[in-house]
């Protein structure tokens, strides 16, 4: 056990080790601790040649997805799907919560009056059911609610103390992100803490639904399980993730992508070290098909974030989504399409998704409870 968590809690010592010494006179980063995070300072502005080389290797990543077969990748005939299931009670029930509260957090000013405060966490919990009812639909009778209800639980749980993780990194690099609305005087602190905690019980357990559901297209899972056998060095990823965020701190701004590699770089370095599968122990086996789907499942799930954020405050007045953000990113905060997101950010949404998986598996070995997410599943890459 002392093996799993040493890595985890010397990822959170390594930051505040560097800001004693990045940040002498208060020896912490500014605005560390204040909860909602609000706004630090004005990151560097647009760098065209960042822009670009980042614009490039982007694009490599949008043509390996789409053409896999031009990295080696062999792509087989897909097996045939499942007859459809019928469509679940909680599917109905999840899609009328979604278009009640989509309308509800974008209306703002309705015969409900104070309702649209608290807006948020019903959409994506409505929106979380009707995922799961599609994906029962389209597997023919599976889905996390209707077969592991309590790894659906569980991932909220599991959320809502990965997300704080991930928060904890969003200090030391200056506020990537930040919560406008987190102030409001309608609301009182502790209200809107408690809207904030809520909220948080929402990340893992949707991404996971686009995973499922994801899985139920043949053609995309067979699409990448097929690829070259690359064995990635667990000590070296673990080192690597330790030192990249602590350098971050002392470089909040060139290294802003930093809080979205190095924190999986050491869970999964970790996992990979200790013998517990992972998604990169399909990849040394030439199956990229599980780390890929859930990159994309986050990704996926990332217009929905965005586009109902945006929609949520625009036009601004009045304001009444507490859980609304404003993103920070150095260098290439440029082209919004409906979205606080910017355009060459969304790709950040990948190594998230793996991430979120990462710790949602060394959650369940460091517990003992079952990381499986598909049918047949008895831990996340193992079948009965």
């Amino acid at each position: 056990m002392k093996s799993l968590v040493w890595p985890i809690l010397l990822s959170i010592v390594l930051p505040l080790v560097a800001a004693w010494f990045a940040y002498p006179e208060t020896h912490l980063p500014p605005g560390f601790g204040v909860f909602p995070p609000l706004f630090v300072e004005n990151p560097p502005g647009f760098n065209l040649i960042i822009f670009v080389v980042l614009a490039l290797v982007e694009a490599a990543i949008v043509l390996f997805l789409l053409f896999p077969q031009w990295f080696g990748f062999i792509i087989p005939i897909p097996p045939s799907k499942p007859a459809p299931a019928h469509f679940p009670v909680w599917f109905w029930i999840g899609a009328a919560l979604t278009l009640f509260f989509w309308w509800l957090m974008w209306k703002r000013v309705t015969p409900f009056g104070d309702l649209a405060y608290y807006a948020f966490t019903p959409l994506w919990w409505g929106f979380i059911l009707a995922l799961d009812g599609l994906a029962y639909h389209r597997s023919g009778g599976y889905s996390l609610l209707a077969a592991r209800p309590k790894t659906l639980l569980i991932s909220a749980a599991v959320s809502l103390a990965g997300w704080f993780y991930f928060e904890y990194f969003d200090y030391f690099a200056l506020g990537n992100w930040y919560y406008p609305n987190s102030t409001m005087p309608e609301l009182s602190h502790a209200t809107v803490v408690l809207l904030y905690l809520t909220a948080y019980t929402t990340v893992w357990p949707v991404i996971f639904e686009w995973y499922t559901l994801l899985n139920t297209v043949p053609g995309l899972v067979n699409r990448y399980s097929n690829g070259p056998k690359i064995a990635l060095p667990g000590g070296l990823l673990l080192w690597s993730g330790f030192f990249l965020i602590f350098a971050a701190v002392f470089f909040p701004y060139p290294l802003f992508w930093v809080m979205w590699i190095g924190p999986l770089a050491i869970f999964s370095g970790q996992l990979i070290r200790k013998g517990i599968w992972n998604p990169f122990t399909a990849m040394a086996e030439g199956n990229w098909g599980p780390a890929l789907l859930m990159a994309l499942s986050a990704l996926c799930n990332g217009f929905f974030w965005e586009l109902w954020n945006w929609g949520s405050a625009h036009p601004a007045q009045p304001i009444t989504n507490p859980n609304y953000w404003i993103y920070d990113i150095p260098y290439v905060n440029v082209v919004h399409i409906f979205a606080e997101m910017p355009l060459l950010g969304y790709m950040g949404y990948m190594p998230f998704g793996i991430m979120a998986w990462a710790i949602f598996i060394w959650l369940g070995a460091l517990f003992g409870f079952n990381t499986g997410l598909l049918k047949n599943e008895t831990t996340s890459g193992g079948s009965t």
